[in-house]
Formats: C-alpha cells, structure tokens, sequence
C-alpha cells in the first residue's frame, strides 16, 4: 500500500496528497478539481481515494481495485 491517495484541505485551497505523505502531490483552487484529479490518480493505481472535509474529518471513501472488503455477489 502507500499509493492511496487523500484529498486534503489547504491554507488557500485543495490539494492531493499519498497516503502517510506530508507533500502534497497537487494543489487546487477548488475541492472539485482536486477530487476529479485524484479520482483519475487512484483509478490508474487502483488504490484507495479518502475526501476530507475542510475541518479535516473523512467525508467520502472510494476504492478502485484495491477494496479489502468487497460487495458480496448476490446470487
């Protein structure tokens, strides 16, 4: 692991940034863009992506490939 990818608030914006990584990959002016970008990221290394909110709590998770609790299949 360690190619996870976290959507992160900024002092003047969004940025991206890997998972247990104090750099910052990316900044943005706005949460948007900075979500699109590290959704194409986590999509190409199938790995996880966590949004923050501004305060710093998760507000969303996704997982592209790499989910340790998949959906089971209905049958």
């Amino acid at each position: 692991m360690g190619n996870n990818q976290y959507v992160v608030p900024t002092e003047d914006g969004w940025g991206i940034r890997k998972e247990k990584s104090d750099k910052l990959t990316k900044k943005f002016d706005t949460k948007a863009e900075a979500v699109k970008r590290a959704t194409e990221i986590a999509k190409n290394q199938k790995s996880e992506l966590t949004i923050l909110k501004k305060d710093g709590t998760i507000q969303n998770k996704n997982s592209f490939g790499n989910d340790p609790n998949p959906p089971k299949d209905k049958k």
